[in-house]
């Protein structure tokens, strides 16, 4: 079962610059959460300061009712015993077949024989249709493949909050449809708190439960999917639809006349919001209708909401 995140008032910076600042938010137990946001926003610094391999300058991470902020490193790295962590490029060793790649987790860190690491190696490879490439090196393979080699390699351990930093850079469409299908599968069966930095708006309108974005050094928003995906927020709208108009630009800062400017126009041309994209459900035969029940009545509870908002505005309007 996965764990609870609670984030408040997190700050980092490095010298002068300010990353992000007193960004709140909770990661729920055993749902998959997604933090987009333009390029430089500090998303990969947030992953690596939510496992502890960077210190904030302030507020507090609560896991397992732990504030790993205020830990010494004996009881942080057992923290870290429950993260498993999906890098960009996998983090394979190029030296090394993917099985032994696959088992470095359990022979540095457990004592198991080779025959139980055995066991659970070829489970987490099968977990990622991997089996039957055990003995080729990452160099042999593809990139969707190497993908996959790194997140088997993260799920060793059985890690109950699982980062995915960018899984889909470098993949073509159909590989990242196919990775995305993966990780719900995976989400369905071990049932851990997923946490994914992409850029990919395609997988961010059908993986997550939760969504993030990230802007101007602050946590703009961070809710359950539906509620994203409909916000009627500038820069939430300008990036969900990757569009030039509002307030992201080149260099992330726009003049704010210039911005005004821009909005005044897509809102005279009658732009909305998508229509909200099916989210991805497991594959047959991977079923928790607990899990499945849980989220349809969570989304309709939104989508309510949604409703009611634009029913107190189309009011406001005609009052007016």
């Amino acid at each position: 079962m996965g764990v609870e995140i609670c984030v408040e008032g997190l700050t980092k910076s490095f010298g002068d610059q300010v990353i992000w600042q007193d960004v709140s938010l909770t990661l729920p137990a055993g749902e998959i959460s997604v933090m987009l946001g333009p390029s430089g926003t500090g998303k990969s610094v947030f992953l690596k300061t939510l496992v502890g391999l960077l210190k904030p300058d302030r507020g507090s991470i609560r896991i397992a009712g732990r504030d790993i902020t205020t830990l010494r490193e004996h009881d942080l790295y057992e923290v870290r015993k429950l993260f498993g962590v999906l890098f960009q490029d996998g983090a394979l060793f190029g030296s090394m077949n993917l099985y032994d790649n696959i088992a470095f987790p359990l022979r540095e860190h457990t004592r198991k024989s080779e025959g139980e690491i055995k066991r659970v190696v070829l489970e987490k490879m099968d977990m990622v249709g991997l089996i039957g490439a055990e003995e080729k090196l990452p160099g042999e393979i593809s990139g969707g493949m190497r993908k996959r080699a790194g997140l088997a390699r993260a799920l060793v351990l059985d890690p109950e909050i699982i980062l995915f930093d960018e899984p889909d850079s470098g993949l073509d469409p159909v590989r990242v449809a196919y990775l995305n299908q993966l990780i719900v599968d995976l989400n369905a069966q071990i049932d851990a708190t997923f946490l994914i930095v992409t850029h990919d708006i395609a997988s961010a309108r059908q993986v997550p439960d939760n969504i993030g974005l990230l802007f101007r050094r602050e946590l703009v928003m961070f809710g359950p999917r539906d509620q994203l995906l409909t916000s009627e927020e500038p820069v939430v709208r300008q990036f969900l639809n990757g569009r030039m108009q509002g307030p992201i630009g080149m260099a992330e800062e726009k003049d704010a006349a210039q911005v005004e400017q821009e909005l005044a126009q897509i809102d005279r041309s009658g732009d909305a919001p998508a229509p909200l994209t099916p989210r991805l459900l497991p594959s047959a035969g991977i079923d928790r209708p607990d899990r499945w029940q849980a989220i349809a009545r969570r989304e309709e509870a939104v989508k309510g909401a949604v409703k009611e908002v634009v029913k107190e505005t189309v009011k406001e309007a005609v009052a007016e």
